[in-house]
């Protein structure tokens, strides 16, 4: 997720220029919810604007990069999801401070503050909790990203969505019905890391890689 935010300048060419100079305000809060510098970001805020004159970066655009890391498989239901999920004021369109906050949250930020996206990824409804369809959406969207072949390899009991879903369920003790509050979500996960491994998605990679170490 890091690289393909680091990727984004290179694919954003439209709108008219904003002003080159990031606000004091906005410098003031990015640097104490983040882990960048003052420099950094400045410097970046520049890129940003001459890559995206316009200051935003597109729902279209956004899916547009998941789809040149992941040509041999469907990364755009996920896309839009992620994207959703940083558009924090439903605008259809990421700024820097969005833009910037996604990327300190998937290179480094806090667990905490990782959880807390994480839950509002799952919420897709947005309305303070998550149920299992929720859950099974974007699961399934996860699997779309993931190569046939490379879910061959996946453990029998979370070889498809929907037995990945119902472990995640299951994990938290719900009933069919049942939903999960951000406290509970983030208390569960925080508590095993096996269902941080369940939620979020895996390069095929580090999949073969895990399970190898299992085995070992």
């Amino acid at each position: 997720m890091r690289d393909r935010l680091y990727k984004i300048s290179s694919v954003c060419r439209m709108g008219n220029t904003k002003s080159s100079a990031l606000s004091k305000e906005l410098l003031e809060e990015l640097k104490s919810n983040t882990k960048y510098s003052e420099t950094e970001l400045c410097t970046w805020y520049q890129t940003f604007l001459k890559e995206c004159p316009g200051g935003k970066i597109s729902k279209q655009q956004f899916e547009g990069i998941y789809a040149s890391f992941f040509p041999n498989a469907d990364p755009s239901k996920y896309a839009q999801h992620v994207f959703r999920s940083f558009d924090t004021n439903a605008d259809g369109t990421l700024d820097f401070k969005e833009y910037i906050v996604a990327l300190h949250l998937t290179s480094g930020g806090k667990t905490l503050q990782k959880l807390e996206w994480a839950f509002a990824l799952y919420d897709v409804d947005g309305n303070g909790n998550i149920n299992k369809s929720e859950i099974l959406e974007i699961v399934r969207s996860i699997f779309n990203m993931i190569p046939a072949e490379d879910q061959k390899v996946l453990p029998e009991d979370e070889d498809s969505p929907e037995k990945r879903a119902d472990k995640i369920w299951q994990f938290f003790g719900k009933k069919e019905n049942d939903k999960i509050s951000e406290g509970e979500f983030i208390h569960g996960v925080m508590d095993n890391k096996d269902i941080l491994r369940l939620i979020q998605y895996d390069e095929p990679q580090k999949i073969k890689d895990k399970l190898a170490e299992k085995k070992q």
